[in-house]
């Protein structure tokens, strides 16, 4: 187990700034909480370790020092992806200062961030989608519940963000499809399969008025007790349906948009179009799929092939 970086009490001036920081995450990028809440965690790290030293002045931030924070993260035995949270975090904040004019220069200018390796995703085969979508129990409530949040987080390759924050107003069922916020604030319009349609459908009309009678957060994901699905909630749903369906212990709820998006892609779907429908500002984040697509094509290539 990596050392814990010792919790100290920041100075006024460091909190303000980081207080000035998380507003701008906040109101300006429109990131969501738990990015924001990241990214507050990371830069406090980086004040407990410069107040350390004994300062709070950030003008006085060099390359240098950002250079020897990270080999100090390094020394604490981090993950090398916490590393690199970390640096890119400090990438936004010195930009920010940057621009505010708090700054002259910006020291992470040619600051350079630990490279991580391209992990592809982790994929459920057909079979083993099917084994999970049928694992709740649809003659109690909570099972008719699960079964519409698998279906549509499968058929519809939604974040868990969006499964636990989707409005009542999002869905769209007479046209077939749900609006969805995704990161950024950008708001997209995702059809819905057949299943997801019958599966929400039999929740709102026989599960989620008796969950909700004494209260009402207005999203369409509530627990028994009519509150609104906490990410922790959710996870522990899935993950007790995933043991019951007999899945690798490596699952996580991000596997089923995986899962959509790549079987979309050995159909045949466009990758432009299911960069749209997973709401990927970029393209290149679309791209880590095609890894699929290569290895289904070289399949069919050593079967049929006359000599592969």
């Amino acid at each position: 187990m990596p050392p814990k970086a010792i919790d100290v009490t920041l100075s006024p001036k460091l909190e303000q700034s980081r207080d000035d920081f998380v507003s701008y995450l906040r109101f300006e990028r429109r990131l969501a909480e738990h990015t924001i809440e990241a990214y507050a965690t990371d830069l406090k790290d980086f004040f407990q370790w410069w107040d350390a030293k004994g300062k709070d002045d950030l003008t006085d931030i060099s390359a240098n020092h950002l250079e020897v924070y990270g080999q100090s993260l390094n020394k604490r035995g981090l993950a090398r992806r916490t590393v690199s949270r970390r640096i890119s975090c400090l990438r936004s904040f010195c930009s920010y200062q940057h621009r505010q004019g708090l700054l002259s220069a910006d020291p992470t200018f040619n600051l350079e961030t630990p490279k991580l390796s391209k992990d592809l995703p982790r994929v459920l085969s057909i079979d083993e989608i099917d084994q999970l979508l049928e694992a709740p129990d649809l003659a109690k409530p909570v099972g008719i519940r699960d079964r519409a949040v698998l279906e549509l987080m499968y058929g519809s390759g939604l974040r868990v963000s969006e499964i636990l924050n989707l409005p009542l107003d999002g869905l769209r069922l007479e046209e077939q499809f749900v609006l969805v916020t995704g990161k950024g604030n950008r708001e997209r319009a995702v059809p819905l399969t057949a299943p997801s349609s019958r599966a929400i459908r039999n929740y709102l009309s026989e599960v989620r008025p008796g969950f909700t009678k004494k209260k009402d957060p207005g999203t369409v994901f509530v627990n028994y007790r009519g509150g609104k699905l906490s990410r922790m909630g959710l996870w522990r749903i899935l993950n007790g349906y995933a043991k019951q369906a007999k899945l690798p212990e490596d699952f996580h709820p991000h596997v089923l948009r995986h899962s959509f998006a790549t079987h979309l892609l050995e159909g045949g779907a466009d990758l432009r179009v299911i960069q749209e429908l997973l709401g990927h500002a970029s393209v290149t984040t679309t791209e880590i799929y095609t890894h699929v697509d290569r290895g289904l094509l070289r399949e069919v290539h050593q079967q049929f092939h006359p000599r592969p």
